[in-house]
Parts: structure tokens; C-alpha cells; sequence
């Protein structure tokens, strides 16, 4: 009979106290982080016991120390290879970088370092490297000691983003578009919290907002009416980008506004987005 992981942790624990000897006699479990630590050479991994007590609460009280003991193996092999990891990086928190992506399914964020961004998007960790890179996922966060990752974004802003091109493209007759590309970059997309910073001068109004990939930003800033006549071309220019790129990240057209706020525009349905509505008929002709 199933239990709660919490209702299950001090027998649990116990356990793990009980087994870590025989099965990594190096290790030991500290009772006020609920981890335990795993001596490796010069480094030290720790592993938070909630995912065993999570099995455990699932099965019966007789098959727990299996599922410990099996824990405490699966938890210093890993704990081995992400520290042969580190050593292989060097200082893995210089390869950390902030990917912004569509707002992922909770199935697909499970597990990883990810936190929202906005309503619209999220913000993942990843590690930076040819081979071996890809998402930071919370088990190798947690080996790898890396918390308080505040410094990833300026990681991202100083060593990815510090060359971006930026320049305006004709879109209609009269109207043209602001780019912000860096060709077969990755990490483009996280300066949608920083649109205000590549506008050619402040509006009141916001800015129409699209990132069809990884790579690139289009930027239109809103002053007057005429936007109604941009907005479906803007949008068949991201969509159509969006389809053909290598690495696509949304396909639709975001209203940048007031405080960072991105809203979701439908240019064959403006009547019924009344923020932008009442915005639009305060602009000038």
C-alpha cells in the first residue's frame, strides 16, 4: 500500500544509513540537507534521497531496501561520471548559458533546470560544449553542486550575446523592421526580456515582437496606426521563417509592452484583443 514519500522518509532514511557502508563505504548521508555525499577525489557529490523516497512510498515496505540500495549504486555512478564531467569542463558554472524556449510541457520540463519566463516562455539551463553539452538537468545540477545560478544569464549576455548584429530590413513600402540576428547562435531568443534595448528610440506604444528561431529577433516598434497594415505581414514573415528554420523557436507575433509583458497577438482577430485594441486607437494616423 502506497504512502506519502514525506510519511516514509525517517524508515527511509534509516535505511540509507543502515546499507551506505557496504554499498559505497565512502559515502555518508547528511541528516540536515536529507543528501548524501559522495567523496570523489579532490570533489564531493550530493544526491537529495526524495527521488528514493518517492519509490519507496510507491511499493511495499519489504522491497525498500532494494530500492535504497539500488538508489545509493545508481546515485555514485552518476555521481562518478558527472564528476568526470566537471574535470573534463574544467569550471562547468563558465559553460552555462540560458536558452528562452516556448513554454514547455510539464512531461518535458521534468527534471531539468528550468524556470518560467513570463506566461509565453521558459528559461532552461544548458551547458555549452560541442560534445558533451545539452540541458542541465537537476540530478547533474544537484552532483555537480551547481545552485544560485543567477550569473548564467550574464555568462549568456557576455559570451554569447555581446556581437549580435543588429540592422533594418524593408518590410512594406515606408515600414521596415528591426533585426537582431547572430547566425547559428542558440541563445538569441533570451533577449526578448531586453527588447526596449534594440528599439532605435523609446515608444509608449510597445513593439510588435517576433523570434521565429534561436538565432534571430524581428522588432517592429509601434508609433502609429499604420501597424494594423504591418501586423499580417509581420506575422507571414515569422511564421515563414519559423518553418524553415534549423532551430525554431515560436512561430507566432508577441506584443511587447508595459514592464516586459509579451502578449500573444492573432492578426486576423485584433477587435478581440482588447488591451491592443484600446492601445491601437489612441495612436496617432
Amino acid at each position: 500500500m502506497s504512502v506519502e514519500p514525506l510519511d516514509a522518509a525517517a524508515d527511509v532514511h534509516a535505511l540509507i544509513r543502515e546499507l551506505l557502508p557496504a554499498v559505497s563505504p565512502s559515502a555518508w548521508f547528511d541528516g540536515g540537507t536529507s543528501e548524501i555525499v559522495l567523496p570523489i577525489g579532490r570533489s564531493e557529490a550530493r544526491a537529495s534521497t526524495w527521488t528514493v523516497l518517492e519509490r519507496c512510498a510507491r511499493e511495499e515496505r519489504m522491497q525498500w531496501p532494494e530500492l535504497v540500495s539500488e538508489w545509493v549504486e545508481e546515485v555514485g555512478h552518476r555521481a562518478f561520471l558527472a564528476v568526470g564531467e566537471m574535470e573534463l569542463f574544467g569550471d562547468v558554472r563558465e559553460l552555462l548559458r540560458l536558452r528562452i524556449v516556448p513554454k514547455l510541457d510539464p512531461r518535458d520540463r521534468e527534471g531539468l533546470v528550468v524556470v518560467p519566463a513570463g506566461d509565453h516562455f521558459d528559461a532552461m539551463v544548458m551547458i555549452e560544449h560541442p560534445r558533451y553539452g545539452g540541458p542541465l538537468t537537476r540530478a547533474r545540477a544537484g552532483l555537480l553542486g551547481l545552485s544560485k545560478l543567477g550569473y548564467v544569464m550574464t555568462n549568456t549576455r557576455d559570451r554569447e550575446l555581446a556581437d549580435v548584429a543588429v540592422h533594418d530590413q524593408p518590410l512594406l513600402p515606408g515600414q521596415d523592421v528591426r533585426v537582431v540576428t547572430k547566425p547559428g547562435s542558440r541563445y538569441v531568443s533570451a533577449l526578448l526580456s531586453q527588447v526596449d534595448r534594440f528599439l532605435p528610440e523609446p515608444t509608449e506604444h510597445g513593439a510588435l515582437v517576433g523570434v521565429p528561431c534561436h538565432s534571430t529577433l524581428l522588432l517592429y516598434p509601434i508609433t502609429a496606426t499604420s501597424v494594423r497594415g504591418v501586423l499580417p505581414v509581420f506575422a507571414e514573415v515569422i511564421a515563414e521563417m519559423h518553418a524553415t528554420a534549423d532551430d525554431p523557436c515560436a512561430p507566432g507575433v508577441y506584443w511587447s509592452h508595459g514592464e516586459r509583458r509579451l502578449t500573444p497577438l492573432n492578426p486576423g482577430h485584433l477587435p478581440n484583443d482588447g488591451e491592443f485594441a484600446a492601445m491601437l486607437r489612441r495612436l496617432p494616423r
